[in-house]
């Protein structure tokens, strides 16, 4: 999408204002948003998101130091986005990636700054919903105990395998009973 304004540059800013109950969309340039002050928060110093992300990347030690392996090939080449052609060091600068491929080349680089800001997680697992997921888990126990069985049977373990199919079984009726309650 371009700027409303300049018609030059992306748009990278989208507001949305409602006014007496009239909705109006407006996408806007970096640039521009700050010639309009639109990016400003209670001082004159302007403010913007791609400078917050860019500023919390550069605190990973990552920025500091040398390249490191995972920024770089083993020729110590600095790897690029062969898409794009952005290195690391320029997401860190700009905030934002060039492309959806820029996140496939650098996840090794992104992992442990990820780690960081959500508090140790680093991939989206989704929500389940209420009514499904009650018994959902109850199936991914079912799933990890089966394969406990089969690596039992494997070993020759048959004490251990004999106890695990009594659970599995046991969690099958109760499945096949909360299956029944629903109906």
């Amino acid at each position: 999408m371009i700027c409303q304004q300049c018609q030059e540059r992306p748009a990278t800013l989208h507001f949305t204002k409602v006014i007496n109950g009239k909705k109006s969309e407006m996408h806007i340039c970096e640039h521009c948003a700050k010639d309009n002050g639109e990016l400003t928060i209670h001082t004159n110093s302007g403010f913007s998101i791609n400078n917050l992300l860019a500023g919390l990347l550069n605190l990973d030690k990552s920025f500091t130091e040398a390249p490191s392996k995972s920024t770089s090939f083993t020729d110590g080449k600095v790897k690029k986005c062969p898409t794009c052609h952005m290195t690391y060091h320029q997401f860190a600068e700009v905030g934002r990636f060039g492309c959806a491929n820029c996140y496939k080349v650098f996840k090794d680089s992104l992992t442990p700054f990820l780690k960081r800001l959500h508090g140790g997680n680093y991939s989206h697992n989704g929500k389940i919903p209420n009514r499904i997921g009650s018994n959902l888990h109850i199936k991914k126990e079912l799933e990890a105990m089966r394969l406990n069985l089969k690596e039992y049977i494997q070993k020759e373990e048959f004490e251990e395998a004999a106890e695990l199919r009594d659970c599995i079984r046991a969690l099958e009726k109760k499945l096949t009973e909360s299956r029944k309650g629903e109906d």
